[in-house]
Order: C-alpha cells, then structure tokens, then sequence
C-alpha cells in the first residue's frame, strides 16, 4: 500500500514498455521533475555523451553592492570549451567598472536598460544607452564600462574562450592600486597626493549614482567616435518568419564589428520545434530566456542523448553534431545560439535531402513517396508539429 502512493504523484524511472523500475530511496524529486528525458530516456537515446547542460542557478554568484554576477566556464560544463558566459545584473547606478579583456565581449540585454562607455585604440569614444534585445560588442583589450539606469539592468555577457572568467579581467582599480604613487605621479603629472584615496583592490561592481541623460554625458572627442558601432537592436531586426516561431541571426554581416562571435535568437512557439541541423563551422552554446524545452544531440557512432532545459540553463553542441529542439509547454521558448565565428552557418537535414538526387535518398533511407514528397529545397528552422503535443512521449 505504501508504494500505491507513489503512484501518480511522483515521477519514476519506467518506461512506457515496463524498462526500469521504481526509485524508492533517496532522491531529489524536483530535480527529476526538470529533467524527465534524463529520468526516462527515449528509446532513441543510445551511448554515452558529455554532459551538454548546466544552470545558471547551480554556479557561485557574485554579490556586491550595485549588482551580482554569475558564470558558466568550463569549470562548471567542461565541453563548453570555446565560449564561455556570465550572466550579470546592475542596480540603478550599479557599475561594472571600468575596466577591458584578453577576449572580445559580446552582450544582449535581457532586463531594463544600461549605459556602455567605450574608447578604441585610435582615441574615439563611444557612449549608448542599450535596453532590452540590444546587442553590445567589444573588441579584444577595448577598454569599457557598463552602469545601470533608472530601472537597473540584467544582461549576458559571451567570451569566445571557455575558460574565461569575469573575475580574471583587467581593471582600472586594479591597476592603480597595484601601482606604486611616484609612478602615478609621473604619468599623470600632477602631486602623489592626488592618489591618497584611490582604491586598495579591484572594485569590480559598486553602487554610484545614476547617471543624467545620454545627451548630458557625451564627451567630445576631437578623433570622433568608433567607425563601426558597438551596439545592435536585435529585436528591430526583421525576423525571418516561419510557422513555428521566428529566428534573428546577427553575425558579421549585419553587426560588422562582432568578428569573434555569431548568433541567432530563436522563439519556437508551444508545439514547435527547431529544425533537426547541425553547424559546419563551430560549437553551439545556447543560452535558454524562457519556456522549457528538450533537445536530444546525435554523435558519432549512433550515439544520441535528451536533455531538458528551461529558462537560464546553458545548452551545448559540439561541431557538426545533429541536433533538434522541441518546446515541451505552453508558452514560447525564447533562446540563443551562439558560435565562436565571424558568421552563423546551419545545415538543414531536410534541405540537404530535398537537394540531393532523389533516387540516391530513396534507396539510403528506404524511404517512401510521403517523405520524398514532403523535403523542402528552403530552410524550415522552426517547424510547427502536426497537431499533437510534445508531452507526453510515446516513445519511450
């Protein structure tokens, strides 16, 4: 009777073919209740693959007066060696200090709005204010500052290293406090006095005012400002549209001065999926806004494993490995892809099939007019499923 309970209730590891069987000792219910395609893995899923998610809400976060921080490196997802992400929110008048990176700096604003302050190697500066869906881009060794406005602010910050760390940068405080005062003296030709107060460490973040308008804070520069812009209003660029969501890609060729990092931003309505794909050119490393999704990746080998994800996890592809996502709720799934590379490159299965001499993909697949006669020669990216849920899986 006491295991009758469990029935219904809680989840267990049984497969719909009787596979499995109940877990009775200890466990953490709401962890599986996250995860149920690792809880009951579709049959599909074969092999062993790296682990290809992690949470925001699992790694160390950052306090400080005027904000917090967080990341996900290859500490916390050691597969995710070519980018690296930290998640950072600023009170209003919070200051990410002034400060710059080994690595380029890729950004979108996830919540309210910021001012960035910029200035490039030939002396031209830049000052924008960004709000939520705009894009900044910072060059490698570009030195640059971030503050919240009226409402504060939460953003993504992309580094194409995956063993970047946020706390490892390079910052104004830092350097003056690690400088001896004649020396400062010296290069700024004024009194060693003039130094009694500077800091004695890194600042990192700290509370200061909010700054006045843009327009109040503008600097003039006798060099002019930066040839190429720092920022990007994503959510203005047009979408393309497909039945089952949209996709904005951004890349090299419509944000010129993101050379080291390319995205597309995709929203995959309730019963719709991203096209199964892969990507020539570089690892994917997704970054999931909101809604709740399971994407299964195929490797080598027939091996091919499901994860679930949900707002603020990590998601990871390695190279060329296919791949699909399906939105497993109700709301739409917002979320980013994101590459190591100066332009977005896919390849659809479905494209590459309908490209490709009929006969040739007849006799590989045994496959029947209905398939044949369903490719498309065009891209789908997100395709909306044929009037059935995602949940619950029939298939396991």
């Amino acid at each position: 009777m006491e295991n009758e309970k469990w029935k219904g209730c809680i989840p267990q590891p049984i497969r719909n073919d009787g596979a499995g069987w109940w877990d009775l000792g200890p466990r953490d219910v709401m962890r599986d209740l996250e995860n149920p395609d690792m809880l009951v893995s579709p049959v599909t899923d074969a092999g062993t693959l790296p682990n290809l998610k992690f949470s925001f809400s699992d790694t160390y976060m950052q306090l400080n007066h005027g904000g917090w921080s967080r990341e996900v490196t290859v500490r916390q997802l050691p597969v995710a060696t070519t980018i690296a992400g930290v998640n950072m929110a600023l009170t209003p008048g919070g200051v990410r200090e002034l400060h710059w990176h080994q690595q380029a700096e890729w950004a979108i604003v996830l919540v309210g709005r910021a001012r960035i302050t910029s200035v490039d190697q030939n002396g031209r500066n830049f000052i924008a204010d960004v709000g939520v869906g705009d894009l900044w881009y910072f060059p490698p060794g570009i030195p640059h500052s971030i503050q919240g406005l009226e409402e504060g602010c939460e953003f993504l910050l992309v580094f194409p290293d995956g063993n970047f760390s946020d706390l490892n940068t390079l910052s104004i405080s830092d350097w003056f406090a690690h400088t001896p005062k004649d020396v400062l003296s010296t290069n700024f030709g004024i009194p060693t006095s003039a130094f009694t107060h500077i800091p004695k460490q890194q600042r990192y973040i700290f509370q200061a005012n909010v700054p006045g308008s843009l327009e109040s804070q503008q600097v003039a520069d006798p060099h002019g400002t930066v040839p190429k812009t720092f920022t990007h209003r994503l959510l203005a660029q047009e979408p393309i549209v497909t039945p089952g969501g949209t996709v904005r890609i951004v890349d090299s060729t419509n944000f010129p001065i993101s050379t080291q990092i390319a995205a597309s931003l995709l929203e995959i309505k309730p019963g719709a999926m991203r096209e199964m794909h892969w990507h020539p050119n570089n690892d994917e490393w997704q970054y999931y806004i909101s809604g709740t999704a399971r994407m299964t990746v195929m490797a080598p080998n027939g091996t091919a494993r499901t994860f679930d994800y949900r707002a603020g996890d990590v998601g990871y592809v390695p190279r060329a490995f296919g791949h699909y996502i399906q939105n497993t709720g109700n709301q739409s799934v917002w979320a980013l892809e994101l590459f190591k590379s100066d332009r977005f490159e896919d390849i659809s299965l479905n494209q590459w099939m309908a490209l490709t001499p009929n006969q040739l993909v007849q006799q590989n697949l045994n496959a029947g007019p209905e398939l044949m006669n369903s490719l498309q020669k065009e891209k789908q990216f997100i395709v909306k499923n044929m009037g059935f849920s995602y949940y619950p899986r029939t298939d396991r």
